[in-house]
């Protein structure tokens, strides 16, 4: 993760921090959503040899996306936050297979999932998630945080 802190500062984005293992990045940029999302991402698959699709939340958005969980019985690490590059059809969740108790939320550019066996071993079919990439609630609730602080600093 240091070599993403040290691009994204490269790309002229100020007080950068990751999270974890997974790609989670936070900074600071005036630049605009797609502008940076283009930015990153032509920068990531020029040194991976692939773009990644990159998908850019501000610290209100990830406030708003905590204080809009469904499912409030769910454990945080069982529910997943899929983010999306765009909003999914108003049909999304129609083709849903979930034959393990999964349930899931639609919400903008967010679908939200709780599985109750967890991830790893369902076998959930949703095809508007192959779009995305997920954070369970816990890893998102910690960027929320993260954010936080550096907007107080």
């Amino acid at each position: 993760m240091a070599e993403l802190k040290t691009m994204c500062e490269g790309l002229g984005f100020a007080d950068v921090k990751t999270y974890i293992q997974s790609g989670n990045v936070l900074f600071r940029s005036d630049e605009a959503e797609k502008a940076v999302e283009e930015k990153l991402d032509a920068a990531l698959g020029q040194k991976m040899g692939k773009r990644p699709g990159v998908m850019v939340r501000s610290r209100k958005e990830l406030d708003d996306i905590i204080a809009s969980v469904p499912f409030a019985e769910a454990k945080p690490n069982f529910l997943l936050i899929y983010f999306l590059p765009q909003a999914a059809p108003k049909d999304a969740l129609d083709q849903m297979v979930g034959p393990d108790g999964e349930e899931a939320k639609l919400a903008g550019r967010e679908i939200y999932v709780h599985y109750p066996i967890g991830s790893g071993r369902s076998k959930l079919k949703l095809p508007a998630l192959k779009a995305g990439t997920s954070r369970n609630l816990n890893t998102v609730r910690k960027l929320a945080e993260m954010a936080a602080e550096m907007e107080n600093k």
